[in-house]
């Protein structure tokens, strides 16, 4: 098939055609305006495709509103092939195509229908073709735009034809300009060839190279407007097609309409109702012909969404009232009941409750399969049709907990608003509260979420104290994320006032607050027993509550207890690759990788990091995305990987700046500071750890943290004065907390700052005690480090040669590079000579490649590695494929023999 002026872009999908047939896979966005081409790029596509497995979806404006409407269309042909995936992928399907009750998980959606086009592409390439995706309903995009960004080597090639209105972040684009004139006028040429030069120039000049502007224009020359009164040419070419419409019999008119305002192509549908207003199937006939509707496999289309556009546009109000009275008629199955509801929508002229609670029970519906988008339609439709304000405002408040659900927040504020000003019921208010303070807050007004909330929580305390306290806890924790001990105070006094009760459960929460407050106040003593107690609790609890493990796992983050906090946090996430809970996975990993940071193993945090940071994107959570390039920032550090650090902190603090939320950029701080004292610039480092600790950080855990590198640099540039602020700040954190390593890093502070050799040494004897009852390598490692340069300049060559030993084979081990290199230096200023490291053999790994080689280590088969870490069988074998001769094996079975961590 040879389309006039789109060689560059036909090669551009033979390409890509190509890759799928070689076994690697790729997505691209075909955008244009309408009748530029976009079409018949995918017909090309389809032809190329010969021999090829093939399907093909659509979006189609009038389903919109039905939730996963579009991707059902798409899979329907592979339904058969379901029970093939894994369980909680079978389910999230079964659930958004309404074949089970089963809730899914809207991001575990996209990641079934990713396993499902890779089980189908186990036969074969597979090509898939998605027209007008700009129509499609908001769960289909989300899930099938979730498979296009985690494609990689299954052989599958998928395309979209758009136009502007579609978002597709992160999928690779293909723009239609207009024809250039000389095939403009080669395809006007061949459709239309006896025209006239002074209409042709008209034509050419009018059409700006579109090509079905070029093909449908000349049909009907009086639809064309006069040069000096342009109009959009979209709607040249719609005009064009009414005027076609209008010269057609008057029932094929009808049924034009009926088709044109039916929301599925069901050909039996729309020809009952066009009997019920007196068309038989006869006046399809004429339409067919005239190339406006085909009924090719039993379903309607039309020739182009602009003939759907023109049939609806041209016809009366009350003609399209009476249409879809008649398409409600014949929708009288229960499967149908939402179809049905939406048509009564549209034919309603008042307020009808009836309908309304049709709406709200199709939106209940759409809830269950995950398809907030579409509930959130059906709610505000059925609110304006609601006859009392109370009732319009309760709907009006679950359209905006919808929209919200659905990630569309600045509709959810327009309906917020709209429900504060429709009615003063508290507990409809209240609810909103919750949401008008998650808005602001992922807006940035973060000062405003807190007063919203502690407002909604007043105005209902007397009415419903349980759901007051959930909405002081939000309080409680963005207060907590602004690292403001007032407002936490304020918000935690708040809550420890209501009236609970055992039977609430809100004892625990309770004193967390209370304890989180402590701690921003400096009350450590106080602060660190709940947040044990609640530690414990979570460690005996394997499997639920898996948001309230989380939150408890940064409670061990900010109480020093690693060991507990990484095995929550991994049990957190082994439950939610089990269930295939993907919104929870990302912050289950953003915390796993933070203690993995914290221990030491910095490998473990930058692949779960740069998996988590690929989840994150791949759903939109901005925020998650922030949190996991913080911690690579501080890997970066440790590491010497000076430009990485500086680009991922760089982007952690500029999003800081437009989201003031200082646990993000607590780690983008430490990490440049810990980067100038690995490169050995103290001063840079000495300033930066000042600063940060006056700043916005100044209450949070991270200055804490970071007070021994602040001391480090202060003894380092000879001026121990200033090391004496955070030798208190970390001493009555780890006087408090009373974890052996936080004793070790301690002793090793005091040692530095030692007014005489034998108080020095008594500290580094003590240090070396803790640390072998702590499970902190790195901080062992820097801790001997320092030892062996003070033993080096006692000249204790011997004894210091032992301890740098120690601290170089740790820090070749976790790659830390300035670290190793200083090490070295010092041992071979203590007289000894250093070989170089032995390779490293897991460091040639990328990231993924480790994580897939461990779990292939342990016997899991290349189905359950993808089903894990939501990939594909196909991209799992690949990296495989390109992991096995690094680490110079041949297979599965000797990579158990390897030491991968």
């Amino acid at each position: 098939m040879v389309l006039l002026g789109r060689k560059r872009e036909q090669a551009q999908i033979e390409a890509l055609i190509a890759e799928a047939k070689d076994g690697r896979s790729a997505s691209l966005v075909i955008r244009g305006e309408p009748g530029i081409g976009k079409s018949a790029l995918l017909g090309h596509a389809d032809q190329l495709a010969e021999g090829l497995q093939r399907l093909h979806g659509t979006g189609i404006e009038t389903e919109a509103e039905l939730p996963f409407a579009a991707l059902h269309l798409l899979l329907r042909p592979t339904l058969d092939r379901i029970g093939a995936l894994p369980a909680p992928q079978t389910r999230a399907l079964e659930g958004a195509f309404g074949l089970a009750t089963a809730p899914p998980d809207r991001f575990l959606i996209g990641l079934a229908a990713l396993s499902l086009l890779t089980e189908l592409a186990e036969d074969g390439p597979l090509l898939v073709l998605v027209d007008d995706a700009q129509w499609m309903d908001r769960s289909s995009a989300e899930a099938l735009l979730f498979t296009a960004r985690r494609l990689h080597s299954e052989g599958i090639a998928l395309l979209f034809a758009a136009r502007d209105t579609f978002h597709a972040p992160g999928v690779p684009e293909l723009r239609l300009n207009g024809l250039d004139r000389q095939a403009a006028s080669d395809l006007l040429r061949e459709h239309t060839p006896g025209l006239g030069p002074a209409v042709r120039e008209r034509i050419l000049a009018t059409s700006g190279g579109n090509p079905l502007a070029l093909i449908e224009l000349p049909r009907v020359p009086d639809a064309l407007p006069d040069v000096q009164e342009p109009l959009p040419l979209p709607r040249r070419i719609q005009e064009a097609y009414e005027a076609r419409i209008a010269v057609l019999p008057p029932d094929t008119q009808t049924m034009l309409l009926v088709a044109a305002l039916d929301d599925a192509g069901d050909l039996d549908v729309v020809v009952r109702a066009a009997g019920k207003l007196g068309v038989g199937a006869g006046a399809l006939g004429p339409a067919e012909r005239a190339g406006f509707l085909s009924t090719a496999g039993g379903r309607l289309s039309f020739g182009h969404p602009l003939m759907r556009t023109a049939a609806a546009r041209r016809a009366a109000y009350g003609e399209r009232v009476t249409v879809h009275h008649a398409l409600a008629g014949a929708l009288n199955d229960d499967q149908d009941a939402d179809r049905r509801a939406w048509h009564l929508a549209a034919a309603v002229t008042g307020r009808d409750e009836p309908i309304a609670a049709a709406l709200e029970q199709a939106a209940d519906r759409a809830r269950e399969r995950a398809g907030h988008a579409a509930a959130a339609a059906a709610l505000e439709r059925a609110a304006r049709l609601t006859p009392t304000l109370a009732e319009r405002a309760r709907r009006l408040a679950l359209a905006a907990e919808a929209a919200a659900e659905a990630g569309a927040l600045e509709h959810a504020q327009i309906l917020a608003d709209q429900v504060r000003r429709l009615g003063d019921d508290p507990l409809t208010l209240a609810r909103l509260a919750g949401l008008r303070g998650r808005i602001a807050f992922d807006r940035g007004n973060v000062h405003d979420a807190h007063r919203i909330l502690l407002d909604g929580a007043a105005s209902i305390a007397d009415v419903d104290r349980k759901e007051a306290a959930l909405i002081l806890l939000d309080a409680v924790r963005n207060a907590w994320y602004l690292s403001d001990p007032a407002a936490v105070a304020e918000a935690a006094a708040r809550l420890a006032e209501l009236p609970l009760t055992p039977e609430d459960g809100m004892d625990g929460f309770v004193r967390a607050a209370r304890a989180m407050a402590d701690f921003l106040a400096g009350d450590l003593d106080r602060a660190l027993p709940p947040f044990r107690e609640l530690i414990a609790v979570a460690v005996a609890v394997p499997t639920g509550m898996t948001a309230l493990r989380i939150s408890v796992c940064s409670l061990a983050g900010i109480s020093g207890d690693f060991d507990n906090g990484l095995a929550i946090a991994q049990s957190v996430i082994e439950e939610c690759r089990a269930e295939g809970m993907a919104g929870l996975l990302s912050l289950g990993q953003v915390v796993l990788a933070i203690h993995q940071m914290y221990l030491g193993r910095f490998r473990d945090a930058i692949a779960t990091a740069t998996e988590g940071r690929q989840l994150a994107t791949d759903i939109g959570q901005t925020h998650r995305i922030a949190h996991f390039e913080s911690a690579m920032a501080m890997v970066a550090a440790v590491q010497g990987r000076e430009q990485d650090c500086r680009e991922l902190a760089e982007r952690t603090i500029a999003h800081h700046e437009a989201h003031p939320v200082a646990t993000i950029v607590g780690w983008a701080e430490w990490a440049l500071g810990l980067l100038d004292l690995g490169q050995g610039r103290f001063e840079a480092a000495l300033e930066r750890f000042e600063a940060a600790a006056l700043g916005p950080l100044r209450h949070q855990i991270m200055p804490i943290y970071f007070a021994p590198d602040q001391i480090e640099a202060a003894v380092r540039l000879g001026l121990p004065d200033r090391a004496a602020e955070p030798l208190t700040r970390f001493e009555s954190w780890a006087t408090a907390a009373r974890h052996p390593w936080a004793d070790a890093v301690l002793h090793r502070c005091r040692a530095l700052l030692a007014h005489d050799e034998e108080e020095a040494q008594q500290h580094w004897e003590q240090a070396a005690r803790s640390h072998a009852e702590a499970n902190r390598p790195y901080e062992r490692a820097r801790t001997d480090l320092l030892h062996g340069e003070w033993l080096r300049r006692a000249r204790r060559r011997n004894e210091s040669r032992t301890r740098l030993r120690a601290a170089l084979e740790t820090f070749d081990r976790v790659d830390a590079a300035p670290w190793a290199e200083r090490a070295r230096a010092e041992l071979r200023a203590a007289g000894e000579t250093v070989a170089p490291g032995a390779p490293d053999l897991i460091a040639l790994l990328s990231p993924q490649e480790l994580q897939v080689v461990r779990l292939a280590a342990t016997g899991a088969t290349n189905r359950k590695i993808a089903a894990q870490l939501f990939l594909s069988p196909r991209t799992v074998s690949h990296h495989l494929y390109r992991a096995f001769p690094k680490l110079g094996v041949t297979t599965r079975t000797e990579l158990a023999r390897l030491d991968l961590v």
